[in-house]
């Protein structure tokens, strides 16, 4: 009986200190189904926990604990946040595996990582040498986000980007290396379905056909459906 106790009185203290991650992760993840689930479930919570910890023995100077802890977190959960790096309320790593936050990292609030995203840097300089990020932006999975460049509020950095500038606030990035899409001025919703994130070279590859199609139809001249027979000469 003490021993439930003791566990229960853990459990409250830890939901009253998380209890903003603890919301972000079930608002967001509909397979979470209540605070203990997500609790005893979510690795991407218990890094963030374990790292401010190390965050705050980091604030304090405390020499190879904060390390120490930062790489036990990755041990445990695959997921390495380096002890130095700066991250606001609300955040939320879905999955977790392979994520990597670097030392000179600052995070926003309301922010989403989904597996395998990378805050890193881009070479041995000193300094600032990682990305911020914004409030209220989603990274995909698999997105490399390398330097000491700006991610602004409310934008969306597409799955495997490979994000080397920076991003005004508002938009969405594809490719590699990325390239920024705007969404006319407005906010990114949190839930945004990924297989609809606009692709800016589709989208001129569909311009240019159209254009040739245009063209096809005001000269009454077809180009030829087959790459041999058309004539390269002048």
């Amino acid at each position: 009986m003490l021993v439930l106790m003791i566990v229960f009185i853990i459990f409250i203290l830890i939901y009253v200190l998380f209890y903003h991650e603890i919301k972000a992760v079930r608002e967001r993840d509909p397979a979470a189904k209540n605070a203990l689930e997500v609790f005893l479930l979510y690795p991407g919570l218990h890094a963030l926990m374990i790292y401010r910890i190390s965050h705050k023995l980091w604030q304090w100077r405390i020499p190879l604990i904060p390390r120490w802890l930062s790489q036990s977190a990755r041990f445990l959960t695959g997921i390495e946040i380096h002890p130095g790096a700066e991250i606001g309320k609300d955040f939320f790593i879905d999955h977790g595996m392979g994520v990597v936050v670097g030392e000179t990292a600052v995070i926003g609030d309301n922010v989403l990582l989904y597996q395998g995203v990378t805050l890193g840097g881009t070479g041995k300089e000193t300094g600032k040498r990682h990305p911020t990020v914004g409030n209220n932006v989603v990274i995909g999975t698999g997105a490399k986000i390398l330097g000491n460049i700006m991610i602004g509020d409310n934008s969306y950095i597409g799955a495997n980007a490979v994000v080397i500038k920076d991003v005004p606030s508002n938009s969405t990035v594809v490719g590699i290396p990325g390239r920024i899409t705007k969404q006319e001025g407005r906010k990114i919703d949190m839930e945004l379905d990924h297989r609809h994130v606009s692709d800016p070279v589709m989208e001129n590859i569909s311009s240019l056909l159209r254009r040739i199609k245009t063209l096809e139809h005001k000269t009454g001249c077809a180009a030829p459906k087959n790459e041999d027979d058309l004539d390269y000469t002048i």
